[in-house]
């Protein structure tokens, strides 16, 4: 249905963001509360928002009192629900208030009207009983600031339509928001699920005394977070913690309900920062935590884990995809990897022994590994191997799929005939390389390696750029793992360099750092005049890492290779061609056209066959003595003899014509 007009109810900080979020984008929005008072500082609240917005560029100044006119505000729920379109449920996290609004907008709303609540932990399918026609009812979780954070959690109920879901999912990308389809009903539902076993982990910390909050909040800050767990919860109010422990408690496990230091400071009125006391004192808006030198007692470790364990169980109940999972984390709580990246750098052996530890120091279960980690299987599940079975005759069973190998997520393969493939490396940003770019690279070349139908492949970026290089974000837990983290691009780019197809890389845009060392592996490299090139590396105190410092020595001469990374200067495409990495350069608006126009030009004319060995000989040319060279040139000689393309090549040109190899 086509939607026009949205009801909030409730204009809390949440509930006036989302409002202001459909105003921005055009809607007509009636924002309800009981209190005038609420939606009068609500309404003074989205206007000085709106106009930060112009300050920063973002809106006109006309937009202002353009947006401001398209909202009304009621204390009358009935009045303003009954010819809206969509009614977004925004009121505090207690079930026998969302209960009552949500019945009385329903009982009056549109029949056709989509019903969403805000809730951040109470599951849809429970609410949807105070709800006429459930089917249009679902979970729109926003999180604060609504009008900055992109996610939004879709949260679909047991008895909601899924075109409700999907139509909800796609006006929330025309809002620009990044919705998450949560295709399993459960509490907390991805973000504060994934989050909530570390919420216990610190609450039991403080239980036992093994440190004090202040120790612990130091150790936090080192890790480079901006406040730790405890000023967290009381900035949060410590009464929605622990609100959200208790309905943990009766809907995942009653461990939850374990947390006795938080009962005690919500039962004095110790609230945080909304009451002025906590687990700190507040003032001024912000807490006076005493110095405290960093604790030994925990560590990052203890919380990552947890937050994988919890994934991992999130992703065998079906309630979201591992892709989804991370994206979400991260999203949700504004940091560079989720749980699915930590996975990946830990193995099950260690994520199995921590969990077991941390289970055996609190004897809480819900730090107990989750199923697949338990057998072995943590690698299976977050690469996406493991597909839950809808429950047969009361029986739940879950089983082990492999993926498609087209399922690629960061790169395009596409056939562009004359037996020339390109890969585009799609990835949001600029092309950033992160591993999983990597790891999909590497299984594209290997799934290519042996095509006989492909002879040469293009490299290039979507977009304006090639790749500005590695994703530093990346999380990295030591060094030992930094030096495979380096090794593995350059086992990945060697396997691109050794492939038996002409490989040509597309340098357009930026092509830095990783990006560079990319397209040092690739046979042939075409770039566009304005491209910008070079090694940052040494100016980030770093290095090329994934084989520049050996290939660009190789291509070019020392004194370039010295000169390019020592002083990490970038050069413009024209240079590169001057300097001899370039072979060729094109202006950005024929690059494209070009470079496949040279992929096609080799495919039709060059035997595949002779350009691998040649290629490959090449490549060993100043690794191997020249008598170990000569001799491996002379049997790739006699290999030839055998081919029909030789003698189609020969046939083709004494009978003056163009010669029709088939890789053979």
């Amino acid at each position: 249905m086509e939607i026009k007009k949205v009801t909030v109810i409730g204009a809390g900080e949440m509930g006036h963001g989302i409002a202001e979020i459909f105003l921005i984008n055009g809607y007509e929005v009636n924002l309800v509360d009981v209190s005038e008072q609420a939606l009068q500082k609500a309404k003074q609240l989205i206007e000085e928002s709106l106009k930060k917005f112009v300050e920063r560029g973002k809106i006109k100044p006309e937009d202002v009192a353009k947006f401001m006119s398209k909202l009304t505000t009621s204390t009358n729920l009935e009045e303003s629900v009954k010819d809206s379109d969509m009614i977004i449920e925004a009121v505090p996290e207690k079930i026998e208030i969302k209960a009552d609004v949500l019945g009385r907008a329903s009982k009056v709303a549109k029949p056709d009207a989509i019903i969403g609540t805000n809730t951040s932990n109470i599951k849809i399918t429970d609410l949807s009983q105070y709800v006429n026609s459930p089917w249009r009812f679902l979970g729109t979780h926003f999180f604060n600031p609504p009008v900055i954070m992109k996610l939004v959690e879709l949260v679909k109920g047991e008895k909601t339509d899924d075109k409700v879901l999907d139509d909800v999912y796609n006006l929330m990308k025309t809002l620009g928001k990044e919705p998450i389809k949560v295709m399993k009903d459960t509490p907390g539902f991805i973000v504060n699920r994934v989050s909530a076993p570390e919420l216990l982990f610190f609450c039991l910390v403080a239980d036992q005394n093994l440190a004090k909050p202040e120790e612990v909040d130091a150790f936090a800050k080192e890790q480079g977070l901006p406040m730790g767990p405890y000023e967290l919860m009381d900035y949060v109010g410590l009464d929605v913690v622990y609100d959200s422990l208790l309905y943990f408690s009766k809907t995942i496990s009653p461990d939850y309900g374990k947390c006795k230091t938080v009962g005690e400071l919500v039962k004095q009125g110790k609230l945080g920062k909304k009451s002025g006391y906590g687990f700190y004192q507040w003032s001024g808006g912000k807490a006076v935590i005493p110095k405290a030198t960093a604790t030994d007692k925990v560590n990052l470790l203890d919380v990552l884990v947890l937050e994988v364990n919890e994934a991992v169980k999130l992703i065998e109940e079906g309630v979201a995809t591992p892709d989804d999972v991370e994206t979400a984390v991260k999203l949700g709580l504004n940091r560079p990897f989720g749980p699915i990246t930590v996975a990946k750098s830990l193995t099950n052996d260690e994520v199995k022994s921590k969990l077991l530890e941390l289970y055996q120091k609190f004897n809480c279960d819900v730090f107990k590994p989750a199923k697949s980690i338990e057998e072995g299987r943590l690698k299976e599940v977050i690469e996406g191997m493991y597909k839950p079975q809808k429950p047969k005759e009361k029986e739940k069973t879950t089983v082990m799929e492999q993926q498609t190998p087209s399922a690629f997520k960061y790169l395009k393969l596409e056939n562009l005939g004359n037996h020339v493939l390109r890969i585009l490396i799609d990835r949001p940003k600029r092309n950033f390389l992160s591993p999983d770019v990597i790891e999909e690279l590497d299984k594209a070349i290997e799934s290519i390696w042996n095509d006989r139908d492909i002879w040469a492949v293009v490299l290039t970026g979507a977009g304006a750029d090639f790749s500005a290089g590695a994703d530093l974000s990346t999380y990295i837990a030591d060094g030992m793992q930094f030096i495979e983290f380096s090794r593995r691009g350059e086992r990945v780019f060697r396997k691109l360099a050794e492939i038996p197809k002409v490989t040509i890389a597309e340098m357009k845009g930026y092509v830095l750092g990783g990006g560079f060392e990319l397209a040092l592996a690739c046979d042939i490299r075409v770039t566009s005049s304005d491209a910008t090139i070079g090694f940052p590396e040494t100016t980030l105190g770093l290095l090329p890492g994934w084989g520049g410092t050996q290939r660009l020595a190789k291509l070019t001469n020392m004194n370039t290779a010295l000169w390019l990374i020592l002083t990490g200067k970038r050069i413009s495409g024209e240079e590169a061609f001057r300097l001899g990495i370039a072979s060729q350069v094109y202006d950005k608006s024929v690059i494209d056209e070009e470079t496949v126009k040279l992929a096609k030009e080799i495919t039709s004319n060059n035997a595949p066959i002779a350009e691998a060995l040649a290629k490959r000989l090449i490549n060993k040319a100043t690794e191997v003595p020249m008598d170990i060279g000569l001799e491996w040139e002379s049997t790739a000689f006699g290999i030839l003899f055998n081919t029909e393309d030789l003698k189609e090549g020969i046939s083709s040109l004494f009978e003056k014509r163009k010669p029709n190899f088939r890789g053979r």
